[in-house]
This record gives C-alpha cells, structure tokens and sequence, in this order.
C-alpha cells in the first residue's frame, strides 16, 4: 500500500492536494488507504475522501458528517467496536468488515472525473482479488457500484443501481446497494436512518448465511 500513498497519477487530484496541504499543513491529504480487516467478508466502498473527514484523519469517513450514520450503523449491526469515529487514533476497530472508497484522493467539490476513477480502479481491483473471504460487497452510491463492476471486469449496464438492490456476482459474491450515507442524503431523507438498517440487515444476512 506504500504506491497508493505516493501515487500522484492524476494531475488534477494530485495538484488539488498539493494545494490542501499548503493550506491546511495538518492534515492528512494524501490517499486514504482502505481501513478494517484484511479477512473481513463485507467489503464497504464509498465514492471518495471527504475535505475535513477522511482527508484530513486519513481513515475513511472519519472526522465527518457521513461517517455518524455510518459508524453508528455498522456498531449497531456488530461491525464496528464503537459507534463514533472521530480520528484514525480513537481506537475503533472494525469487525469482519473493511471500507475502501472508489476513489483514494479528495476531489474538487466531492466530484472525481470518469478518467480518474478509471486510473484509480486498479488499487480496488487488487483489494478484491487479494481477499478471497468477502462474501458482501456494499457500494455507496452509483460510483462506487459502477467502480466495483469495473473492478470485476464486467460491463457498467450488466447491473442496474437502485437503493437496496442486491446482485449475486459472477463469482457468487453478493453486491448490495445503498445511497450514499451524505449530508445531502440524509438531510433531504433521501436516506433515513431506518432504510440504513434495512440495508445493513439484508447485509448481515448475507454475511451470516
């Protein structure tokens, strides 16, 4: 994982970090490694780093507004040691669970270009091929679905997104699908705290079954 923190194969993302740092000395602003259990058997991908959440703590959906529902959920569900992550050195352990994000790098307003995500879909494809335990993949959000079938090698239409789908995969694994746990998400109920669970019991079944 020490290429993916030196990685500064896209010009724009590499530039507009360059840029945080110079303003903002004491963050992390540098890809975010994936975080949780090598051997876990769900698998979380986010789309990516947010400004003053993962960007700045270096932990996926640390620090910021889309980590409360999230960690709050997966401690609920048994995924997480605690309910709150607020710095990569708070002691959160997660359990049978890891979370990767489609993108490593912070984008300019939270928005990457399809040739970024296209440059950084390697390093996804390499954490699935190196863990051969995951049973259950859980895309947030249409990027992240579509950055996981790219990853397998399979065709953007082969899957529709809808929220709460679930997909078996060409190799038995399952996909499920949610919309991003987001300020925008949960503030306009696109996404209540009730349809997370919902999404994290079908999970959960998957996962014990």
């Amino acid at each position: 994982m020490d290429s993916l923190l030196r990685c500064t194969d896209c010009a724009r993302l590499a530039g507009f970090l360059a840029d945080v740092r110079a303003r903002h000395p004491d963050y992390h602003a540098r890809p975010v490694l994936p975080f949780g259990d090598p051997k876990a058997r769900l698998l979380i991908v986010g789309l990516a780093p947010g400004m003053h959440g993962a960007n700045r703590t270096g932990r996926p959906f640390t620090g910021d507004y889309a980590g409360i529902l999230l960690y709050e959920t997966l401690h609920a569900f048994g995924f997480a040691s605690r309910a709150e992550s607020i710095a990569a050195d708070d002691g959160l352990q997660l359990i049978d669970c890891r979370i990767s994000n489609a993108v490593k790098c912070l984008p300019p307003e939270n928005k990457p270009e399809p040739a970024e995500i296209k440059t950084c879909n390697p390093y996804l494809a390499d954490e699935l091929r190196a863990a051969p335990e995951l049973r259950v993949l859980l895309a947030l959000g249409l990027v992240a679905h579509k950055a996981v079938l790219m990853a397998l090698g399979m065709k953007q239409s082969a899957l529709a997104f809808a929220h709460g789908a679930r997909h078996v995969l060409p190799d038995g694994r399952i996909l499920i699908d949610s919309y991003h746990c987001s300020r925008y998400n949960t503030q306009t109920r696109r996404l209540t705290s009730a349809d997370f669970q919902e999404v994290f019991r079908r999970v959960r079944q998957d996962i014990d079954a």
